[in-house]
């Protein structure tokens, strides 16, 4: 995205980021739930802190650019649980959170500098982290 989105494609766009993100929580507490007692615990815990941490900023940015935050939750959540087996799944949620990468990306370059700005940047930053974690105890032998 070259040019500066408009007030209501910003607000389109962060809410399907919030859709994904919404997806990936449900998916980490899924995980939590399925694999917490697993040498991934710690892994899972961050990245659903990281997710939710995301839903919470998306949220509260849509509303000070006067939208209304979605309360969809991604179809990723379906396709997610779908799969079976830790590995299977957070080689899936990888591809999740690599898409939002590629997202962010796009957008962040077209923002003016500021709060906003910011937050998506913490947010990208998030999801290259998880995504090397991610990697690294897929890894494992």
């Amino acid at each position: 995205m070259s040019e500066r989105p408009d007030q209501a494609e910003l607000v389109e766009f962060l809410n399907s980021l919030l859709e994904a993100e919404r997806a990936g929580t449900k998916a980490a507490r899924l995980f939590h739930k399925d694999h917490g007692d697993s040498t991934a615990a710690n892994l899972i815990d961050t990245v659903y802190h990281d997710e939710a941490w995301c839903c919470g900023m998306l949220s509260g940015r849509i509303e000070e650019l006067g939208g209304h935050p979605t309360d969809v939750t991604g179809d990723f959540f379906e396709k997610v649980a779908a799969k079976e087996g830790l590995e299977a799944r957070l080689s899936f949620l990888n591809r999740g959170q690599a898409w939002v990468v590629r997202k962010l990306e796009e957008i962040i370059p077209a923002l003016p500098s500021g709060g906003l700005r910011d937050d998506l940047d913490e947010m990208l930053r998030r999801h290259r982290v998880n995504i090397a974690d991610c990697d690294r105890y897929l890894e494992q032998p």
